[in-house]
């Protein structure tokens, strides 16, 4: 996805959301390199640590309303670019399992608001699902431009799609 659209740049500040097991976080710190600056956060610690000078791995779970503010203050600022690759556990159960995807895609979507400046890019997992596609759908009014991506990795059949939001029109929350 960084080769077709080109979320990623050098000098970015960076914020994984659901950055385990951590290779959102490689790919980002050799893109935005020395001068950028990467911070993921996760239930589940990296392991083994990545030892990148760019890279700050947090523990915590998205849905902490303090975690925004650990986020920002190890990012030294707002972000250019809100990535999240996250997923629910699933059960099998359908409702359960659309259950947890909302509420982890209203949590990314209260953490982007906090985290994003204005001008900046959000790329987001989503599910197809109603929940995901009502999310899509109040977030493109939030970007000037803002499209479904299907990764060539993807496996056939899959229901994954990635939403990639461009232009960030900002909130109060997030100058």
């Amino acid at each position: 996805m960084q080769q077709s659209a080109r979320v990623l740049r050098r000098g970015d500040r960076v914020v994984d959301l659901g950055c385990w097991p951590g290779g959102w976080l490689q790919v980002a710190s050799e893109v935005v390199g020395p001068r950028g600056r990467v911070v993921g956060v996760d239930k589940a610690p990296i392991e083994p640590d990545l030892e990148l000078a760019n890279v700050v791995a947090l523990l915590g779970d998205l849905e902490d309303p303090e975690v925004a503010q650990s986020i920002r203050e190890a990012l030294g600022g707002p972000a250019q670019v809100v990535l999240s690759d996250a997923a629910p556990k699933l059960t099998g159960i359908r409702d359960a399992d659309r259950a947890a995807e909302e509420r982890l895609l209203e949590a990314i979507e209260r953490l982007f608001r906090a985290l994003l400046r204005p001008g900046g890019q959000l790329l987001v997992k989503l599910l197809e699902g109603p929940e995901a596609a009502a999310l899509a759908k109040r977030w493109r009014r939030s970007f000037r431009e803002g499209r479904t991506l299907k990764p060539k990795a993807s496996r056939k059949g899959s229901s994954e799609r990635y939403w990639l939001g461009r232009g960030y029109l900002g909130t109060s929350e997030s100058s």
